[in-house]
């Protein structure tokens, strides 16, 4: 079962408390997300290091529950 948007949302947000979460389904089938990620946690972290920390967030779904997404991030 793909994983839901309100469901991806909620576990940026638990990592990344005060973070802007916009989700969008891509395709429209549940399983293929972009995420722009805003969030004061990213002040001075390299792209990769803040995408790290979504991912981190995610804790492993990625490539299971979570099939695609393309992240988008910027520090608050």
């Amino acid at each position: 079962m793909p994983m839901a948007a309100a469901d991806i949302e909620a576990a940026i947000l638990a990592a990344l408390p005060g973070a802007s979460v916009k989700i969008d389904d891509l395709a429209g089938d549940g399983d293929h997300y972009a995420a722009t990620v805003i969030a004061p946690q990213f002040a001075g972290l390299s792209r990769v290091a803040q995408q790290r920390l979504v991912y981190n967030a995610l804790g492993g779904r990625m490539g299971g529950v979570l099939h695609a997404l393309k992240l988008t991030t910027r520090p608050a």
